[in-house]
């Protein structure tokens, strides 16, 4: 992590002071043997608490490179990334994380899957039953807890991650593409119940996606960017009502505003 100067650092403790994860200048190279690879580029943002932002982009642009460097488990070459005003140095005990595939432990049953997390945090289950058992009857995984991974569905599985990922009460959800391999009804189905989530819970959320019509489905607002190396090249403020419905994907509003999404990111690939 490099240095920042005075200027800089009080700018960023002005941003900190009013959001719950600041991005400033998050640069990631990779080395392999073959040589260097420029993932992101002076990518800067805020994001505030309780907010749900969405971050889309052509393949290969950085997207979930930018999402490890919010959680902490892949640092970056330069810039920094704030968590409350704090660097984020290593992996963060408020942060929960949902993959694109759900990785359950297969020879666990799912509450037991569930309450990995909280195993490896060294957390009382006692303290978090109660709460479990709410996620459990809101996901539609009650009665379900004894069954194992291989006997559900891909949204089943997803839904148990999502409870996996709540089980401990994070403060932040970060997630990956974790609907892209569902059909589209079963898609459909796991956004809404992401945003009933999400209403009930109060988190702040960062979601990837290659869908432009999920991302202004879900979020108050979509980063945009470039092919690699990944810059935020624009920040899309999604004026829908919510609770957001699916007859709202409809609209002229946002049929038009996915028109724009999807055209800024060809123009910024052919340059």
């Amino acid at each position: 992590m490099v240095a920042l100067s005075e200027n800089e650092t009080s700018a960023v403790r002005a941003a900190s002071d009013r959001s719950q994860i600041v991005i400033d200048k998050a640069r990631k190279v990779y080395v392999t043997g073959s040589g260097q690879t420029l993932a992101l580029e002076s990518v800067s943002t805020s994001i505030a608490k309780g907010e749900f932002v969405c971050v889309v982009g052509p393949s290969g642009c950085g997207k979930t490179t930018l999402l490890w460097a919010l959680s902490g488990l892949h640092p970056l070459t330069s810039g920094q990334v704030l968590l409350d005003g704090k660097p984020v140095i290593g992996p963060q005990p408020q942060i929960g994380m949902v993959f694109q595939e759900a990785n359950l432990l297969p020879w666990r049953n799912i509450l037991k899957n569930i309450l990995y997390p909280l195993e490896i945090k060294g957390l009382r289950v006692s303290d978090y039953k109660d709460r479990i058992d709410r996620l459990l009857e809101k996901t539609g995984l009650r009665g379900f807890e004894t069954m194992y991974p291989r006997e559900f569905s891909g949204g089943m599985r997803q839904r148990a991650s999502l409870v996996r990922c709540l089980s401990f009460d994070p403060a932040v959800m970060l997630l990956d593409e974790p609907f892209g391999a569902l059909d589209s009804f079963t898609r459909d189905e796991m956004n809404l119940l992401l945003l009933d989530l999400w209403a009930e819970q109060q988190k702040t959320i960062v979601f990837v996606t290659h869908s432009i019509t999920e991302a202004i489905f879900l979020a108050d607002r979509v980063l945009v960017m470039t092919p690699r190396p990944g810059r935020v090249v624009r920040e899309v403020k999604i004026d829908l009502p919510r609770p957001r419905t699916l007859d709202m994907q409809a609209t002229p509003y946002f049929i038009e505003l996915t028109s724009d999404i999807k055209t800024l990111i060809n123009s910024s690939a052919q340059k």
